[in-house]
C-alpha cells in the first residue's frame, strides 16, 4: 500500500511519530546548510532521542548557526541584550547548543562538512565527525552515510496564489537533487521520511525552487513555526578589507559573471563594484592614486574601469545579501536564458533582448526555428516573450485572437501580419541571479520578501550542481553553462597564501578544521575550465597573533585547500598577484610585492635560500611601501575616508555596541600575552576616577554600580578598553 504524502500535520511531536513510524528508530537526518533547518522538529526528534536511548540520531548537515555567547564575563555582558534583541524570538537549534557544549547523549552524533569558521576549532567531538567534502559531493556523501530522514524549512505557496506548493528558498542547493535519490530508495524498499517545515517569514522564491507539497511525506503547519528567521549580522569592513575589494572591482569585466562569498571581504568588493558604477569619478580617484593599472597590468586585459552599461549576471552558491545591493544599484542586470543557442547570440550581440522581425530572422539562420514556424516554434517562442502570449499554435497557422496567419517568414504578407499582431516588446525570462543557497540579515530577508514578481522571477534558486560546476545537470548542460558564465570571476577568501601557489583555506597544519572547503575548490577549477574566466582568492596580508602581527603570505604550509597548479590571481590590500601560467619564480616574486612590507625581506631570503628566487635579487623601493599607513592614505584619497564607510550596508549593532565592541577587542589584543595581561589589570584597576564620563556605555554593560572584586575590575577593564581607544573628543 503506497503511503500518502504532502499530510499536514500542527504539532512537532507528531512528525515526529510519524518519522519513527515510517523508518523506525534507527534515523539518519540530513538537513540543509544554514539557514534551511526545521527547528521545532528537528528540536523535538533531538528531544525524543535524549528521552529514549533505543533511538539511535545520526544528524549530517553544516553550518548549524547558533546566536553567540561569548567566552569571558565581559563579552557575555557586551552579547547579552543584542543577542536577545536579535535572537530573542527565534528557537535555537538544541542539539547545536549541546555540540557547542560537549553534551550530546551517547546515542546521538553530529557529522557537518562546514563548521561556522573557527566555532569548532577546539571540540573535539566535532573535529572526529568532520566529513571533508566538495559541497557538489555533499549529496552522494549524505547516501554514503545511509540518509534516511531529511527535514527541510519550507515557504508555503498559499500567499503566493500557489497552493499545494512549497519553496525550498533558502536551501534548494542540495535537497532538489537529494529527494529524487531518496525516492528511488524507497522504490527499492528502503523506507524514508521527508519533512517540511512551513514559516511564512522565509522568502518564496520560485522557480527551480518551487517544489509540491507532495514531494514531502509530512508538512508540519502551524502558526509556532513562524518564527522569525536566523539572522548573520554584517560585521564592519577595515580599511584594509576595503582596499582588496577595491582592487577585486577592478577585475569584473562589464558583461560578465560573479561568484563572491561571506563575510566583510565580500562586502567590501559589493560596495567597490557600486561605487564604480554609480560615483565612478570617485573610484577612479583611488584607482589612479593606486596606479593599478601601471602596477598591475592584469586589470587592462580583464578589467575594466568604467560603469556596467551591460551589468554583470550572478552565479554563486550563496547568493550573499550584497547581489541584491548590486541588484538595486543597477549592476546585477545582465539577463541569462535557459537555451545555450539563444545565449549564444546574444552574448556576440547578434541578437538583442529588444524583440524585433530581426529576432525571428535571426533565429531561423541560425537553424533555432524553422520557416513556416511549427507547433514547438510557437510554443518557445511565446515563452521567451518574442511572440505575444495570445498567439497560438492551430491547423498549421498561428491565431492571434480573430486573426489568423501563415507561419511563414518569406511571406511579405505574413511577416507583416506578425509584426503588427505578434510580436512581443522584449525577452522574458532571463535570470540576473542564480544562487544554491542564502543566509544573511534581517534586512536583506526582508529585501526578499518586498520583491515585486517581476523583480523575483530574476532570481533563480537552484541545486549548488548546476551552479557549481560546468558537468551537465538537469537543469542545464555544460554547453549552456559555459554561454551563461562569460568573463567569468570567482572571488573567495582564503586564510593564509604559500609562495608556490597554494591556499590554506579551511584548515590548520596540525589537522584541526576551521571551517570547511565548501565550494571553493569547485569555484577555482571552474575558472581554468572556462575561457575568460578568472579566479581571484582575497586575504589580507596580516593578522595578529599573540599580541603580534603576522604575515598571511607564507613560505610554506603543512596543509593547502587549493593546490599550487590552481594558483590564478591573489589579492590583498597591497595589490594583485597575477600567478596563472607564470614560472615559480615569478610566483614568488608576485606574491612577495604584496605582502606587508614588515615580512617581505624575510619570505625573499627564504625563497633565495630554496633556490626560487635569483640571489641576485633586491627588493624594488616601489615595493617597499606596503604598510597599514598607506592603506588608510588610500582609503582617504576621495571623500576623507567616507567613501569606504566600516557599514556600507547598514549594522545591527547600535553606537554604543560599536565603542563597547572597538574596546574590548583592543582590550584582547592587549592581553595576549602574560606581560600584557599583568599590564592592563594593573592599569584598569586604577581607572575609578574616569569611570564617570563612560556612565552609559558601563549601564549597558550592567557595570555602572559594580558590587564585589569581580565586577570592579570588570568595571576597570571597560574603562580602560575605552580610554585606549577612544580619542579625547569621544571622551563624553
Amino acid at each position: 500500500m503506497t503511503e500518502t504524502r504532502g499530510h499536514r500535520l500542527s504539532e512537532a511531536e507528531a512528525c515526529v511519530d510519524e518519522v519513527i513510524r515510517r523508518v523506525g528508530k534507527k534515523i539518519t537526518l540530513g538537513l540543509p546548510l544554514g539557514l534551511g533547518k526545521p527547528v521545532r522538529f528537528v528540536n523535538a526528534l533531538y528531544q525524543r532521542a535524549k528521552d529514549d536511548p533505543d533511538i539511535s540520531l545520526h544528524i549530517v548537515t553544516a553550518l548549524s548557526l547558533l546566536a553567540p555567547k561569548g567566552g569571558s564575563s565581559l563579552e557575555k555582558r557586551f552579547m547579552g541584550p543584542f543577542v536577545e534583541r536579535l535572537y530573542g524570538q527565534i528557537p535555537e537549534l538544541a542539539y547545536a547548543r549541546d555540540v557547542s557544549a560537549n553534551r550530546l547523549p551517547a546515542n546521538v552524533r553530529v557529522s557537518e562538512f562546514f563548521f561556522k569558521a573557527g566555532s569548532y576549532l577546539n571540540n573535539r567531538s566535532q573535529q572526529r565527525h568532520y566529513i571533508s567534502s566538495n559541497y557538489t559531493h555533499a549529496v552522494r556523501d549524505l547516501m554514503a552515510q545511509g540518509v534516511n530522514v531529511v527535514g527541510q524549512m519550507v515557504s508555503p505557496g498559499d500567499a503566493m496564489g500557489r497552493p499545494g506548493e512549497v519553496s525550498l528558498s533558502c536551501n534548494p542547493d542540495l535537497s532538489l537533487d537529494l529527494i529524487p535519490l531518496l525516492r528511488e530508495l524507497e522504490s527499492e524498499g528502503t523506507p524514508v521520511a521527508l519533512v517540511a517545515e512551513a514559516n511564512r517569514h522565509l522568502p518564496f522564491m520560485g522557480h527551480h525552487a518551487v517544489v509540491d507539497e507532495a514531494a514531502f511525506d509530512v508538512v508540519l503547519d502551524h502558526p509556532a513555526s513562524d518564527y522569525p528567521l536566523f539572522s548573520a549580522p554584517a560585521m564592519a569592513v577595515s580599511p584594509e578589507d576595503h582596499l582588496i575589494g577595491f582592487y577585486a572591482s577592478a577585475l569584473l569585466k562589464d558583461g560578465g559573471t560573479l561568484q563572491v562569498g561571506i563575510g566583510s571581504l565580500g562586502a567590501a568588493l559589493v560596495h567597490s563594484a557600486i561605487l564604480r558604477h554609480k560615483y565612478n569619478e570617485d573610484w577612479l580617484a583611488v584607482y589612479n592614486h593606486l596606479k593599478v593599472a601601471e602596477r598591475f597590468p592584469v586589470v587592462n586585459e580583464y578589467g575594466g574601469t568604467n560603469p556596467f552599461d551591460d551589468g554583470l549576471y550572478g552565479c554563486s552558491e550563496m547568493m550573499v545579501d550584497g547581489f541584491i545591493y548590486l541588484m538595486q544599484a543597477g549592476v546585477l542586470s545582465r539577463e541569462v536564458y535557459d537555451h545555450a543557442g539563444l545565449q549564444t547570440l546574444i552574448n556576440r550581440q547578434a541578437m538583442s533582448v529588444q524583440v524585433s522581425m530581426d529576432s525571428l530572422d535571426t533565429l531561423r539562420r541560425e537553424k533555432l526555428i524553422d520557416s513556416p514556424m511549427r507547433a514547438r516554434d510557437v510554443s518557445w517562442l511565446v515563452s521567451l516573450g518574442i511572440l505575444k502570449e495570445n498567439v497560438e499554435f492551430k491547423g498549421g497557422r498561428l491565431r492571434i485572437g480573430d486573426h489568423s496567419v501563415e507561419g511563414d517568414l518569406d511571406s511579405a504578407e505574413a511577416r507583416e501580419t506578425i509584426q503588427a499582431l505578434a510580436l512581443g516588446d522584449r525577452l522574458r525570462g532571463g535570470i540576473a541571479m542564480h544562487g544554491g543557497f542564502y543566509v544573511g540579515p534581517e534586512r536583506f530577508y526582508q529585501a526578499l520578501r518586498d520583491l515585486t514578481d517581476e523583480q523575483r522571477d530574476r532570481i533563480c534558486m537552484t541545486s549548488v550542481n548546476f551552479v557549481n560546476q560546468l558537468y551537465d545537470h538537469p537543469f542545464g548542460d555544460q554547453k549552456l553553462k559555459v554561454a551563461q558564465r562569460v568573463h567569468g570571476r570567482f572571488i573567495n577568501s582564503a586564510m593564509m597564501y604559500t609562495l608556490s601557489g597554494a591556499a590554506v583555506s579551511d584548515g590548520l597544519d596540525d589537522g584541526r578544521v576551521v571551517s570547511g572547503v565548501g565550494g571553493q575548490y569547485n569555484f577555482v577549477a571552474m575558472a581554468h575550465e572556462l575561457p575568460g574566466a578568472r579566479s581571484i582568492l582575497t586575504m589580507r596580508a596580516t593578522r595578529m597573533s599573540g599580541g603580534k602581527a603576522v604575515s598571511n603570505i607564507v613560505f610554506n604550509y603543512a596543509h593547502c585547500t587549493i593546490p599550487r597548479h590552481l594558483r590564478d590571481i591573489v589579492i590583498t590590500e597591497y595589490g594583485i598577484a597575477d600567478l596563472r601560467g607564470q614560472c615559480d619564480e615569478q610566483v614568488y616574486l608576485r606574491l612577495i610585492r604584496i605582502a606587508d612590507s614588515r615580512f617581505q625581506q624575510e619570505l625573499l631570503k627564504q625563497a633565495q635560500k630554496a633556490g626560487k628566487v635569483d640571489a641576485s635579487f633586491r627588493l624594488p623601493p616601489e615595493w617597499c611601501n606596503n604598510t597599514p599607513g598607506a592603506v588608510r592614505s588610500a582609503v582617504a584619497v576621495a571623500g576623507n575616508g567616507d567613501l569606504f564607510p566600516a557599514f556600507p550596508f547598514g549594522r545591527e549593532f547600535t553606537d554604543e555596541e560599536l565603542r563597547l565592541g572597538k574596546a574590548l577587542k583592543a582590550l584582547k589584543a592587549a592581553t595576549a600575552t602574560r606581560r600584557g595581561k599583568l599590564a592592563v589589570l594593573w592599569k584598569a584597576m586604577r581607572t575609578r576616577e574616569d569611570a564617570a564620563q563612560y556612565e552609559p556605555l558601563l549601564e549597558r554593560m550592567g557595570l555602572s554600580n559594580p558590587s564585589g572584586l569581580k565586577e570592579k575590575l570588570d568595571q576597570g577593564l571597560v574603562v580602560h578598553g575605552l580610554k585606549i581607544t577612544d580619542s579625547p573628543t569621544d571622551n563624553r
